[in-house]
């Protein structure tokens, strides 16, 4: 057999019990696959043969037992449910560690929370580009839907918009939602750490309890450290001034750390600094380290990695690399139960892994910050740079030349200028403004907001299906999801259709258990060809199947 071959005698003796061992290359990768079991790789007259049961004899020069077998290689059992920190499981009541990132808009949508959690995973809606009203509809459904299960909600950043950020915080304190995922912040803002330490006591024993648990999403050595450390001293006396929180809270809170677990931010879609994960986990596992050592914190922070979680390997690679949880985003856009529309799935299916170019971000235009989306099928980016470029070069709108003024007329808003901008002016009439009054002082800002609202109408326009935009659509996408449709061509998941959140998820979290117990087979000692340790998208009825579990979730 080509497909397994040692690379030294025997690692010791096999002793059999139970059914007897089978021999050839589907044996052994069925075996590897069953990884609530162990598998024993033993030497038979037929060749290398593999089982899940008996004892074995570790040592080269132990004396063979009788009817004993030689033993090539073991590897132990590895469920799913093994991988990550059962420190970062138990806090939320995971059966995984595996994280539905925050895609804004609401394309992680109630129904993409509700089958992660009930999948004994965790989700995070989509909170971000939504009004308060649209938010607490979907509190309202999660909690109705998922009672004490686990959920959580994302907080943005809103440098142009604190208002906003404001009312959500209001609402996730008045309503009672304990798990957020903080996302997109350069700084720490009065907002955020009022939600952290809101409810802060002393629980029976002694210990701080802290009800308000925030995922901090970053990418940045500096902003981690600002998450890593106590709310800033400043902010807390400042709201102790403000009547918002009491002195003893503030006392309490300058011994917890802003943030419980944090996601280091590779290379994703949406908001992105491009950084790659080999690099980056363990530059924020190593500062985690250094300042829970300098703090002495009662509570481990843990760290994930998201950007690039995408197939079993990747998947496999993080979570050897230590992280304490995997997040995916990507890819779960592409899923059936997302808040975008089947026109966007088949966008996304379709695409490959240099598909994908930076854009200026809608929120943070003047500031020149960038968001990953998708390039295949849409000009939002290359339209998206000019306004920035224009934006860059010229002071008001009546400077730029007249042909780049008609074009972006016609391409970007189909509309003339002051027809835009009067749209413009009456959203933010309604929602800050002050930004009219700026605007009538500035015209740059004037400019920067009609320009804005393309940014912002531009991610609408995919999650509403307005086809006749699609060259305008802006769809947040990392390079991931090119390596996942790579994955899956010519299996079942390649089609939209059949992408369910359980069903993508399962055959990340196993298709990387087996990944891990492939390494330790060659490992072990063995040569090891592609057809054993090869992994496949693998429907979830055959997971549980090979996990010995029921058909049911949750």
């Amino acid at each position: 057999m080509a497909s397994a071959q040692p690379l030294q005698s025997h690692l010791g003796w096999w002793i059999p019990a139970g059914s007897a061992p089978r021999a050839g290359t589907d044996a052994i990768r069925r075996a590897l696959r069953r990884v609530n079991r162990p598998l024993y790789l033993v030497q038979t007259p037929n060749g290398p043969a593999a089982a899940d049961s008996g004892q074995i004899q570790i040592g080269e020069r132990i004396e063979p037992p009788l009817n004993g077998l030689s033993l090539l290689a073991y590897v132990p059992p590895l469920a799913p449910s093994s991988l990550g920190d059962r420190r970062f499981k138990a806090r939320h009541g995971l059966r995984y560690a595996y994280v539905c990132g925050a895609m804004a808009n609401g394309i992680t949508s109630t129904a993409m929370v509700e089958a992660a959690s009930r999948a004994g995973m965790i989700g995070y809606f989509g909170a971000a580009g939504l009004s308060p009203q649209q938010v607490e509809a979907a509190v309202e459904t999660l909690q109705n839907a998922l009672g004490n299960r686990p959920y959580g909600f994302n907080l943005i950043h809103s440098p142009n918009d604190p208002a906003l950020e404001t009312a959500i915080v209001d609402l996730y304190l008045r309503r009672g939602v304990s798990r957020i995922s903080a996302s997109a912040y350069l700084r720490l803002t009065p907002q955020l750490v009022r939600y952290r330490v809101t409810g802060i006591h002393r629980g029976p024993d002694g210990t701080i309890v802290c009800p308000n648990k925030v995922k901090a999403k970053v990418s940045r050595v500096e902003v981690a450290s600002r998450f890593f450390s106590p709310p800033p001293e400043k902010m807390l006396s400042a709201l102790v001034a403000q009547g918002q929180i009491s002195t003893e809270t503030a006392e309490l809170a300058a011994r917890i750390p802003m943030a419980d677990d944090l996601t280091a931010e590779a290379d994703s879609g949406g908001h992105t600094d491009n950084r790659p994960a080999l690099a980056l986990l363990p530059t924020m596992m190593h500062l985690r380290d250094r300042m829970m050592a300098a703090h002495g914190y009662q509570e481990p922070i843990c760290v994930g990695l998201g950007g690039g979680i995408a197939t079993p390997q990747a998947t496999a690679a993080a979570f050897a690399m230590g992280a304490a949880y995997v997040l995916a985003g990507s890819v779960h856009q592409a899923c059936i139960e997302s808040g975008t529309t089947e026109l966007v799935r088949h966008m996304l299916a379709e695409a490959g892994q240099a598909d994908v170019v930076m854009a200026p971000a809608a929120d943070m235009f003047e500031m020149g910050v960038k968001v990953q989306v998708l390039k295949r099928g849409t000009l939002f980016a290359v339209r998206a740079a000019k306004l920035y470029d224009c934006y860059r070069r010229y002071e008001t709108w009546e400077a730029i030349p007249p042909k780049e003024r008609n074009a972006l007329e016609k391409d970007c808003f189909r509309a003339d200028f002051e027809e835009t901008w009067q749209q413009t002016a009456a959203f933010f009439a309604r929602r800050d403004p002050r930004q009219l009054e700026r605007a009538q002082r500035d015209p740059r800002h004037k400019m920067a907001l009609v320009f804005r609202s393309y940014l912002g109408l531009s991610s609408k326009w995919p999650v509403r299906g307005m086809a006749e935009r699609q060259l305008d659509f802006q769809v947040w996408c990392g390079p991931s999801m090119g390596a996942f449709n790579e994955w899956t061509t010519g299996t079942f998941l390649e089609k939209p259709e059949n992408r369910d959140t359980a069903t993508v998820a399962m055959n990340l979290l196993y298709g990387a258990a087996v990944v891990l117990r492939g390494v330790d087979l060659v490992r072990s000692g063995f040569a090891v060809d592609g057809d054993v340790t090869r992994i496949e998208p693998t429907p979830l009825s055959e997971i549980r199947e090979m996990l010995g579990e029921s058909e049911t979730a949750g």
